[in-house]
């Protein structure tokens, strides 16, 4: 297991710093998103350089750690074709610059009808589903251009919510630079977490081909409400997901989440007796 971790969980930090901290937790990979963790630099749209890039790819490998995924977290689903497209330029200037980061893979979830992210009836509509697909087809093909990957993270309360979904979108997109980051606990709600394992299942025979990246965290159910924690503290079903990402996927790179640097041992502790 190469286990990683989101860096902004350990705070906005200069680059060297914060590759010191992250590597004293033994953690090998992260996911960045730069504005979250990279101290002065607060806004990215027409900021990135490989200067920039290679500055802070040099900063963690130092440390022997690997950019997993840079994050860029965008609502493809936005209404306003105005601020989607802006938010769409801003994703492509990830795609052009991921190579000088080292990293092969920007992510992002799809987001709501609703510009805050919140949930929107309509993100179940065919209209929703059609506004995110034309999105990730712009991403894909400036993906393809510069020989990276988009990818995508399903998330119950978005527009791609449930594995069918995420299957629909692979087939009306037909191309292999479109990838899948997977979190089975993003995948669960007050109305479907008891049937984890079959959406745990059913995720890797729909698209357990595409799965390059995992996302762990877990979860409980609070008030009729499930509420994501610590790896280790809820009710997620590891023993199956380990069970198939070690047929499936061997060596991915697994990032945590919901982490904090005063309990992060603990969920690491957790994660690395799995493997063992």
């Amino acid at each position: 297991m190469r286990l990683g971790v989101r860096a902004h969980d350990f705070g906005k930090l200069p680059a060297d710093e914060l590759a010191g901290t992250i590597a004293a937790h033994g953690f090998c990979c992260v996911q960045l998103a730069p504005p979250k963790a990279i101290a002065g630099f607060d806004a990215d749209a027409g900021r990135l350089s490989p200067g920039f890039a290679c500055h802070v790819r040099e900063a963690l490998r130092r440390q022997g750690i690997q950019i997993a995924v840079l994050g860029c977290y965008i609502n493809l689903a936005d209404p306003d074709a105005a601020r989607r497209a802006g938010q769409l330029a801003r994703f492509k200037e990830y795609l052009r610059y991921a190579r000088d980061f080292g990293c092969s893979v920007v992510g992002t979830e799809t987001g709501s009808l609703n510009a805050d992210f919140s949930f929107h009836p309509g993100n179940r509509s065919e209209e929703a589903f059609q506004t995110v697909l034309s999105s990730v087809c712009a991403l894909v093909e400036e993906a393809e251009r510069f020989g990276v990957f988009v990818g995508i993270e399903g998330v119950d309360r978005y527009v791609i919510s449930d594995p069918p979904r995420i299957r629909r979108l692979l087939d009306s997109v037909g191309s292999n630079n479109l990838q899948i980051i997977f979190d089975p606990v993003n995948l669960l709600s007050a109305d479907n977490h008891q049937r984890q394992d079959d959406i745990i299942r059913e995720s890797f025979d729909l698209f357990g081909d595409r799965i390059a990246i995992l996302h762990v965290k877990d979860f409980v159910v609070d008030a009729g409400t499930v509420r994501s924690v610590l790896s280790g503290q809820g009710r997620l079903n590891y023993g199956l997901l380990m069970e198939h990402v070690n047929a499936r996927k061997p060596f991915i790179d697994v990032l945590m989440e919901d982490t904090h640097p005063a309990t992060v041992d603990e969920g690491i502790r957790f994660l690395r007796s799995l493997a063992a």
